[in-house]
């Protein structure tokens, strides 16, 4: 490959393989680090810049940590303070990763920038439609985390790592003979040290309000709407359990809990914020499938559209357990990625 590719090092395993792969293609590699918060792992950095050397590449060190407080921790605590649960990750890969450090890769005349998401890029020629595809690995596929690209970021992105499994990528890694085996695989919420309950005390105030039953019956007191998500079990501390989170009322600051687990079951569900992977809306409704969680199986579902343009309903074949406000709802045909929205 006669190209010039910058590739995102976090000093694990598989941004590292990643690496290694483009530059046995033939690229000119280059490889970054990005500082994205106060305290972020120094340790990480050195092991990025450990592959660096091993594999005789260029290694720069990218400060974004007031991008990232900026558009992602201030966005995440907003969320939680609307009484919302958010997925940090989904808007970092938009705002930072395809987006501040995409202008990075321009800026310094490269061709594209490499990652190490599992997950596919395909494209049909005659239109030049970019697709996102889910990885060989489906325990490991990372397309969850990136419905809101666009044509334009994918047009200069690459996924070295997308058609392989993770025991193949250890493999690699071994014949590569890069410093990454022993290396932990990196947490959900990459900010948040311990649980994330701590990191929201730390940042919001307590706001105590009543605990109610799906009647409307006061059984308990809360802390604050934030430290609590729909589905959650644990940490309700109220006698003759488990209760189950089966909503919010903001207005009013009240938690509703339930004994019953069917409770949180829902058969439709309302999106906004609606990216389409290639750039155009498909003719709706339209059968598709669906995941409420990265976590989640994919369920089948019709998507259609509501009278106000930018709200969609998607309805789903079986009743989906715990559907979630603030997190992402994500659409699959077959293996491609179609897009995805926010579940309001």
């Amino acid at each position: 490959m006669n190209k010039k590719v910058v590739v995102a090092m976090s000093g694990g395993i598989d941004s590292s393989v990643a690496a290694a792969l483009i530059k046995k293609s033939g690229a000119e590699t280059i490889g970054v680090f990005m500082r994205l918060y106060p305290g972020s792992s120094r340790g990480s950095e050195k092991k990025a810049q450990k592959v660096a050397r091993v594999l005789r590449i260029p290694f720069y060190i990218l400060n974004f940590e007031k991008e990232f407080k900026k558009k992602v921790i201030d966005y995440f605590l907003r969320e939680y303070k609307k009484g919302r649960t958010p997925n940090p990750c989904v808007v970092c890969n938009k705002e930072i990763k395809f987006g501040l450090l995409m202008k990075q890769v321009k800026k310094m005349k490269a061709d594209f920038l490499a990652t190490g998401h599992y997950v596919k890029k395909s494209t049909t020629n005659a239109k030049l439609i970019y697709k996102l595809l889910r990885a060989k690995d489906k325990s490991k596929d990372q397309s969850y985390f990136l419905w809101r690209l666009n044509q334009r970021q994918l047009k200069h992105t690459l996924f070295p790592i997308g058609d392989y499994t993770k025991e193949e990528v250890k493999s690699l890694a071994k014949k590569f003979k890069l410093p990454v085996l022993n290396v932990q695989e990196s947490q959900e919420i990459c900010f948040i040290k311990n649980t994330c309950n701590d990191f929201l005390s730390r940042h919001l105030k307590l706001n105590p309000g009543k605990i109610v039953d799906a009647k409307g019956k006061i059984i308990g007191k809360h802390n604050g709407l934030w430290f609590y998500t729909v589905g959650q079990r644990k940490g309700i501390k109220l006698p003759r359990g488990p209760f189950y989170v089966i909503g919010k009322n903001l207005k009013k600051n009240l938690l509703i809990i339930s004994k019953n687990r069917k409770d949180l079951e829902r058969e439709e569900l309302t999106t906004g914020n609606i990216n389409w992977i290639s750039g155009k809306e498909p003719n709706l409704p339209l059968k598709i499938e669906a995941k409420i969680r990265y976590r989640h199986k994919l369920a089948s579902a019709t998507i259609c559209q509501k009278k106000q343009k930018t709200r969609y309903k998607i309805i789903f074949k079986k009743p989906q357990r715990a559907i979630t406000p603030g997190q992402s709802v994500v659409f699959y045909k077959g293996q491609e990625l179609l897009g995805g929205g926010i579940i309001s």
